[in-house]
């Protein structure tokens, strides 16, 4: 691979206001979320068809929902008043069109998911739903009907998927926190590529009712936004109990003194950026930050890639093709090729495939337990390398298991992730590295990636 060709051309990402900016800009009277909302939809409709959202809210609806907040009592004082917001179109909402970037697919949704009604009743502004590859199947952004995405950090490399829009949303200061999900590193891949923050939570923290699942024992509703201050905002609001969820669980809240933190880092010689000089020494210069500031102990990685092995090459994609295989059936011309071929490969695996795979992932879940008595978290790349859109649709298989190095294990693993930027490679892509943490411990992995946050001046 031509690593010289992957030279990022623009500036990277482009925040908008923070929440906190956000409420402060309100109270003060510097603006309102009716002019907010308006700049943000005309924004959108002069960059044009982007694959960014795949349908939007009109502008007098927006206006409306601004003027029932605004005649509410009390509606100011909302943790999320006026705040703007985007969300995965493998999400339900009531009155909007379900796709999952298949048009033949599509549904109108007639109850709107708790992880968003979470975020309405807290005084948030749908702006829209964000584009995803098809049936939320794949980690490039390239696997969708729509305009293909493309990364803020230059035109030809890939956005990362399948939560390709919602991180998208994000980097371009259309939205300042998406709703998104992950699967196999929908929510942590996308935004590596294009520097903001994706935060994976324990499965079951945030309901999944209302989700059209991918594989639903694996699948956990994402955020991203482009500060953890966000992340913890909206975190604290939609992680609740459901009793609708099977796997939904309580939250254990931690409180954490990052001085005290042990991080785990594997041996860099046990790390894989497949032959991409400058995004390993992107990832060494950012070690350097995380031993300069935490308490480091080495940790073995194989157990965490044995597990991830598991995913793809072993039955959960049986999942997919639980959800999906009829449909598959009676519209073999409604889903692209590469999602066909994968989610049909479902069908070959038997009850004894599953018990056996079920049975590999328990010793290995037994190994990484035993890692994580010794380290709080883990820390890995994100991503290895990345690649760019044609190089993904010439060979869009090995491009994406390439992508998922590093995250196809988290969510069988029943681990929670975050995935903050940690500066640029030398030919000015973006480096990311990924907190890990066991079951539970979103507390920890946040406030950590914090710290290391406000220490990537220095990278």
């Amino acid at each position: 691979m031509a690593f010289s060709s992957l030279i990022a051309t623009s500036a990277g990402p482009t925040l908008g206001p923070t929440i906190a900016r956000l409420r402060e800009a309100y109270r003060s009277g510097a603006t309102s979320p009716d002019v907010v909302c308006a700049r943000i939809l005309s924004t959108i409709d002069t960059r044009g068809e982007d694959g960014v959202w795949i349908s939007l809210a009109t502008l007098p609806d927006v206006l409306a929902r601004c003027a029932e907040l605004a005649a509410t009592p009390g509606a100011a004082s909302l943790p999320l008043y006026g705040v703007p917001f985007g969300v995965k179109d493998s999400i339900d909402v009531e009155g909007w069109q379900t796709t999952l970037a298949c048009p033949d697919y599509a549904y109108l949704a007639t109850e709107t998911a708790p992880v968003i009604t979470a975020l309405l009743d807290a005084g948030a502004i749908m702006i829209g739903k964000t584009n995803l590859d098809q049936f939320a199947t794949g980690l490039n952004g390239t696997r969708t009907p729509y305009p293909v995405p493309h990364s803020v950090y230059g035109d030809d490399l890939i956005s990362g998927g399948s939560s390709s829009g919602s991180a998208l949303a994000v980097a371009l200061g259309d939205v300042p926190i998406a709703v998104a999900t992950d699967t196999a590193g929908s929510g942590r891949v996308p935004p590596a590529l294009n520097g903001v923050i994706g935060f994976k939570p324990s499965r079951g923290l945030i309901s999944t009712v209302g989700l059209v699942p991918a594989c639903r024992s694996l699948d956990c509703i994402s955020l991203i936004a482009g500060t953890v201050d966000d992340l913890e905002t909206v975190f604290d609001l939609v992680a609740a109990r459901d009793r609708r969820d099977p796997w939904n669980r309580e939250r254990s809240r931690r409180s954490v003194d990052p001085a005290s933190v042990v991080v785990g880092l594997p041996p860099m010689g046990d790390l894989e950026f497949f032959g991409d000089d400058a995004m390993a020494a992107g990832h060494a210069r950012a070690r350097a930050v995380w031993s300069e500031r935490f308490d480091v102990r080495p940790v073995p990685l194989q157990p965490f890639l044995d597990a991830g092995e598991l995913l793809y090459s072993g039955p959960w994609v049986a999942e997919r093709y639980l959800e999906f295989g009829d449909f598959l059936a009676e519209h073999p011309d409604g889903v692209l090729p590469v999602i066909a071929k994968i989610i049909g490969s479902g069908a070959g695996y038997s009850a004894v495939d599953v018990f056996r795979a079920q049975y590999r992932l328990t010793e290995l879940k037994a190994v990484v337990t035993e890692i994580f008595a010794t380290v709080d978290v883990i820390v890995l790349p994100t991503i290895g390398t990345t690649f760019t859109v044609d190089e993904v649709l010439a060979d869009p298989i090995a491009t994406n298991t390439v992508l998922g190095h590093y995250t196809h294990f988290g969510n069988l693993l029943d681990l929670c992730a975050v995935a903050v930027p940690a500066g640029r490679a030398a030919d000015g892509r973006p480096v990311s590295c990924m907190v890990l943490g066991p079951a539970l411990a979103d507390d920890v992995v946040l406030k950590v990636a914090a710290t290391f946050a406000g220490m990537t001046d220095r990278l």
